[in-house]
């Protein structure tokens, strides 16, 4: 009994359980069906490349890794989200284009700058708008919410504006590989794997981590042990738009255009749900970054499960909500509390 409670106590527990419920479900769905019951982890090779429902999995939910990355520091420092981050994504994919593309162009087969400076443009634009929250945020002390919300609603437009209310297709090939594959592996599993194991590397090898955690625990305890709480949380902020940007840039390149209505719309809800399935407390402190990668990549194995069992795109959503509702009553201090209580009145009936 012991071992169950130190299990269901892990903070990898919730993302874990999530993901072998979601795997449980495609295999009973596989052999309902009179197909191979394991056909989920089933992976070949077609055309060079690696094929299979768990590859377009961690390919789908690439975007959505990167994603969850950011928002877990922001999470973690600041009690709030950045609802923002899809927008940005847009913003992002569409300052990239229009410089590969120029401005004003509808489509281009050249690129009028080299590709390195349309990706460092696309990012940096990520990293300004995640700066321009983090100031509402740190400085101006208004809700993460509230403050995101600004460039929720603006982002795109601005977007619209940067491609000249066109969606621009970047036709060179060059432009399409980070979307593609980089021998038989899909280039987006790679950058989302890269990405999360810088960040791994800099919150263990560094006292980051630990600082993000101290501001989100207590934002003033933090400032009289000498930390400097609004520049951890500013900072915080620019690393999810940066991941916001690198996001966008992924996702232009796998349809080689800019799509300012549609790149990354509604994945601030994916990612935000991402930080909350893999464990982490929605009110800041203590975080589990790789129990958000687990959730970023449930969440696509649920949403490519839904697609399976013959559920619409436009119905999906309401099953998320359902999950959503089931962690944050999980979650809740009062739904703890309650568990607390019978466990001990079990604890005292067994001694009895």
């Amino acid at each position: 009994m012991s071992t169950i409670k130190k299990m269901t106590k892990n903070t990898l527990f919730l993302p874990i359980f999530c993901m072998i419920l979601v795997m449980a479900a495609n295999i009973l769905y596989d052999a309902a069906s009179g197909n191979f019951a394991f056909n989920f982890f089933t992976i070949s090779i077609r055309n060079g490349v690696l094929y299979g429902r768990l590859i377009d999995v961690l390919n789908r939910g690439s975007e959505i890794a990167i994603l969850a990355v950011g928002m877990t520091l922001v999470v973690s420092a600041s009690a709030g989200t950045d609802i923002s981050v899809g927008s940005v994504m847009s913003l992002s994919a569409s300052m990239c284009c229009m410089l590969l593309a120029g401005f004003g162009v509808a489509s281009a087969s050249e690129l009028q700058v080299p590709l390195i400076v349309g990706f460092a443009a696309g990012v940096l634009m990520g990293c300004v708008c995640g700066a321009f929250n983090g100031f509402l945020v740190a400085y101006l002390e208004i809700q993460p919410m509230v403050a995101t919300l600004i460039l929720y609603s603006a982002a795109r437009a601005i977007g619209l504006l940067l491609c000249n209310n066109l969606i621009v297709y970047i036709r060179a090939g060059s432009f399409a590989k980070l979307g593609g594959f980089t021998g038989p592996v899909p280039t987006p599993i790679i950058v989302a794997a890269v990405c999360v194991v810088v960040m791994i590397l800099v919150l263990k090898k560094t006292a980051l981590g630990l600082y993000i955690q101290s501001v989100g625990i207590n934002k003033k305890a933090s400032r009289i042990a000498g930390l400097n709480s609004q520049r951890i949380i500013m900072l915080c902020y620019i690393i999810c738009g940066l991941c916001a940007g690198l996001a966008g840039i992924v996702n232009a390149s796998r349809i080689t255009s800019a799509d300012s209505n549609n790149i990354g719309l509604n994945y601030e809800l994916d990612a935000i749900l991402s930080v909350a399935l893999g464990g982490n407390s929605l009110g800041g402190g203590k975080f589990n970054l790789l129990g958000s990668i687990i959730g970023a990549y449930t969440i696509q194995a649920i949403t490519t499960t839904l697609l399976a069992l013959g559920v619409s795109t436009s119905e999906a959503p309401v099953y998320k909500a359902i999950i959503v509702i089931v962690i944050v009553v999980i979650q809740s201090p009062v739904f703890k509390d309650y568990l607390n209580k019978r466990s001990a009145k079990r604890a005292a009936r067994a001694r009895g």
